[in-house]
């Protein structure tokens, strides 16, 4: 009995020595997590116990990444991710009755929304996220517009003016809700749908049923629906009210022509919508020509782009009208029309009646040229005014003599073709270069003679008014004769050249006229370059830096950095004051 008790005892002992030392283990375990520890230094801070309750960092949710403008950018991480997209769908779809097609595919394709949804929730640990954004979404509704337009493919630029400040809700209106499903469903991308919600948005604002039955009334044509996606993806304004009845009408007016409804579909496919009003703009004119069905089927057959392009082809046909032509004088040309785009034919025309003006041809004239060679004249990428007259060797009136004679000879001139002179041009520059050299005293046959003839550039009938201008300018014509048989590369300057710079030198600098005399190459010398320099030359003559012996022919001749060296540097503030005088000048 006596043992018994001995045992008994021993075993509470133990118990209560056993179960205090537990205790007080447990205590000091959860006093240590109550006391803030000192951090050693280079400690990870997150890892140790605070009287607060222990939260992940934001860094923690997010890595960074870089754009294709090679900007860091901070995303979040995949499994982070998964939860937001799972808590988002969760509040879309059982809170908000979204379908759960719609409800996921929002959620999982509106990541820009979701980084910022995540950033504004505290979290215990990454595993809580989607816990977390649950009881953030039960008591803060979120703009559901914003992770819908994304999930769109819409950028917040594009889509912050489709945004009411009155709904927040998908809910809220149930019509354009209702029409976004009608598309979708009718097999029209997610995406299509965003541009379309973007670009034409009058079409979720139909009743229910309205748009269901626009999109029949376009297979009724007999249209694929397929093709009629395709087609809503290209234009949605076909959608529209006008637009809607005359891509109906058109297509009906394709079809009685002769056309198939699979040309057409390829038509449509290849070079998106049509322009209805012009097409039919078009079509009215080819009647109006005298075509039948029949010839406008063979033609629109070989030359699709007349409708593919029909604001080109109304451009063409305005264009033959403004010069004269009537719609029953147009049909050769349409016949005609070479195998080139519509667009390039307009440009081409363009640019050969801008030729005809620059040479000063008679309008007249222009529009004789024009109702003969229509197709000439959209066929060819004619040469710029000034190369071809150089490299024809001639004036604007011969030119133009010789056009009139031989407008067919315009082929010969196109862009990437070598030009040679008009016959006969050659030897007859070489007879009036002769002449006029003889008459200012050169020797016939002569090495200055023949000089002259190859320093000369131009047409030797312009070499008699270049030198008449220099006379003009108030210089004995002996003076002048004499410039010239020393400096005969001076009438290879245009008339308005020589003139422009001799009135310079007289008129703006103040110098006499005789300067010309004893430096003619002066007029060799851009205005700026002469005015720049004489201007530094004469700030630094006011200042005693150069002596009044600097002359303009030492002034200009020479490179900038010889000018700068030789006569800039002779004044501490020279440099300085030839960058104010070259800002100044060069502005002008």
């Amino acid at each position: 009995m006596t043992h018994l008790y001995k045992v008994r005892t021993t075993s509470v002992l133990k118990w209560v020595s056993s179960n205090l030392i537990k205790n007080h283990i447990k205590s000091i375990k959860v006093q240590s997590l109550l006391v803030e520890p000192k951090n050693p230094i280079g400690q990870n801070p997150r890892f140790y116990a605070t009287k607060t309750k222990i939260k992940v960092e934001k860094s923690e949710l997010f890595y960074e990444t870089s754009n294709p403008s090679s900007k860091s950018v901070a995303k979040i991480l995949p499994r982070i991710r998964k939860q937001a997209e799972a808590a988002l769908m969760e509040y879309l779809h059982h809170t908000r009755s979204l379908q759960v097609m719609d409800a996921e595919h929002i959620s999982k394709n509106s990541p820009m929304f979701l980084q910022q949804l995540v950033r504004k929730v505290q979290v215990k640990n990454d595993d809580d996220i989607r816990k977390s954004l649950t009881r953030y979404l039960r008591y803060h509704p979120i703009n559901e517009y914003e992770p819908f337009f994304e999930s769109l493919g819409l950028q917040p630029a594009e889509y912050a003016d489709l945004i009411s400040h009155d709904r927040m809700f998908l809910s809220d209106d149930p019509v354009a809700l209702e029409n976004f499903h009608v598309l979708f469903n009718y097999g029209i991308a997610r995406d299509t749908i965003g541009m379309i919600y973007k670009s034409t948005r009058d079409v979720f604002k139909y009743k229910f049923g309205i748009l269901h039955s626009d999109l029949q009334a376009l297979e009724k044509l007999g249209f694929r629906q397929d093709t009629v996606s395709n087609l809503i993806a290209s234009c949605p304004r076909l959608l529209i009210g006008d637009m809607k009845v005359e891509f109906i009408e058109v297509v009906e007016r394709l079809k009685s022509i002769g056309f198939e409804l699979s040309w057409i579909e390829k038509l449509l496919l290849e070079h998106g919508s049509l322009n209805c009003s012009l097409v039919s703009k078009v079509l009215n004119s080819f009647e109006k020509m005298g075509f039948s069905h029949r010839d406008i089927y063979k033609l629109i057959s070989r030359h699709p782009g007349l409708l593919s392009d029909a604001s080109s082809t109304v451009s063409v046909i305005c264009l033959l009208c403004s010069t004269g032509i009537k719609l029953d004088e147009m049909q050769s040309t349409f016949l005609q029309f070479p195998e080139i785009e519509v667009e390039i034919f307009l440009s081409n025309f363009r640019k050969s009646l801008t030729f005809l003006n620059e040479i000063e041809m008679d309008p007249d004239d222009i529009a004789n040229i024009i109702r003969v060679h229509p197709v000439l004249l959209g066929s060819l990428t004619i040469r710029k005014t000034k190369s071809l007259i150089c490299l024809l060797h001639v004036g604007k009136n011969r030119l133009r003599e010789y056009i009139q004679k031989n407008p067919e000879e315009m082929k010969k001139w196109v862009k990437g073709s070598k030009v040679e002179p008009i016959p006969g041009e050659i030897e007859k520059n070489r007879i009036l270069k002769t002449k006029f050299l003889l008459g200012l005293g050169f020797e016939e046959g002569s090495n200055e003679m023949e000089k002259a003839c190859e320093v000369f550039k131009g047409k030797g009938g312009e070499l008699p008014e270049r030198f008449d201008c220099i006379v003009k300018a108030g210089l004995d014509r002996e003076d002048a004769a004499k410039i010239i048989k020393a400096n005969p590369y001076i009438l290879s300057l245009r008339k308005e050249v020589i003139e422009t710079r001799l009135d310079f030198l007289v008129n703006d600098l103040g110098l006499p006229l005789s300067t010309f005399l004893t430096f003619p190459s002066v007029v060799c010398f851009t205005t700026k370059r002469v005015k720049l320099r004489w201007s530094m030359c004469t700030w630094l003559k006011d200042t005693g830096a150069v002596g009044p012996w600097v002359t303009l022919s030492t002034v200009v001749t020479g490179s900038d950095k010889q000018f700068i060296d030789r006569f800039v540097k002779k004044h501490p503030k020279g440099l300085k004051m030839w960058q104010k005088l070259n800002k100044e000048i060069g502005s002008e």
